[in-house]
């Protein structure tokens, strides 16, 4: 495909926390799909280079990187490295995030700031980035995965997840607004119960086993299935497409009508 021939497509968390498909690496699969060189970031070296392996494998352009998104020296590498690669950044895929199970009174101060800074401070730091080259070019995509816990309760302890999530749907919203007419559109995809290898990490310990896990959530859906990474990785696909021009500042559910149900 040539949707998006020769842009340069940078995704954090481009790599997968186990066997499978998880948003971010199918994401940037998908880029590579319709076209784009896509930069393969992530925190840990064998997540990343995988996916930069498959790419590469099916003919697509693809560079391995690793970084931390907390940290702001290191997210300027990674850009740097990208410019030097393939050219500036068309493309910023926010995709780092992490779910700590409990409320207030279980968290110390020290996991809810962690919280924030895997979910919502790396996609600041790597928009402080990204952004003034896109203002100069007066072009450029940025797609932030939240979830739909950013505006629903969906049945998971985990307020810091909430708090995080909702913050980065704002996060988009402002950035959407003050840079449109600068060249730039910044949305938003809020997953809902997806089938990703993530989940059989970070949640299955709510239920009493991972099958248990993956027959309440296909339950709780009402298509009655859990989506998939791929799902996420083609709305990515179409809001960097020219396709999605006129898209910007939007939160998109992308769920199978969960967030969309009253109880």
């Amino acid at each position: 495909m040539t949707r998006l021939k020769d842009r340069v497509a940078l995704v954090f968390g481009a790599g997968s926390v186990g066997p499978g498909w998880g948003n971010g690496k199918a994401s940037a699969v998908a880029y590579a799909r319709a076209g784009a060189k896509v930069v393969c970031v992530d925190i840990n070296r064998t997540a990343a280079d995988e996916t930069a392996q498959i790419i590469a494998g099916e003919g697509g352009k693809a560079e391995a990187l690793v970084c931390d998104v907390t940290k702001l020296t290191e997210v300027e590498d990674v850009v740097a490295r990208t410019l030097k690669a393939f050219g500036p950044v068309d493309i910023l895929h926010n995709n780092v995030g992490h779910a700590k199970m409990g409320g207030p009174p279980d968290l110390t101060v020290e996991e809810w700031h962690r919280e924030l800074d895997l979910n919502v401070t790396g996609m600041f730091i790597a928009c402080k980035v990204v952004i003034p080259s896109m203002m100069e070019r007066k072009t450029g995509v940025i797609t932030n995965i939240s979830s739909s816990a950013g505006i629903r309760y969906v049945g998971y302890p985990y307020t810091s997840y909430y708090a995080a999530k909702g913050a980065v749907n704002q996060f988009t919203v402002g950035v959407a607004l003050q840079y449109a007419r600068d060249g730039l559109r910044c949305n938003a995809i809020l997953p809902g119960l997806m089938d990703t290898p993530l989940i059989y990490q970070q949640i299955s310990g709510v239920y009493g086993s991972p099958d248990e896990m993956v027959k309440a959530r296909h339950e709780a859906t009402p298509m009655g299935r859990m989506g998939t990474g791929w799902d996420i990785a083609n709305a990515a696909v179409f809001l960097a497409s020219d396709e999605a021009s006129y898209i910007n500042g939007v939160c998109l559910p992308v769920d199978g009508g969960f967030t969309a149900k009253c109880a």
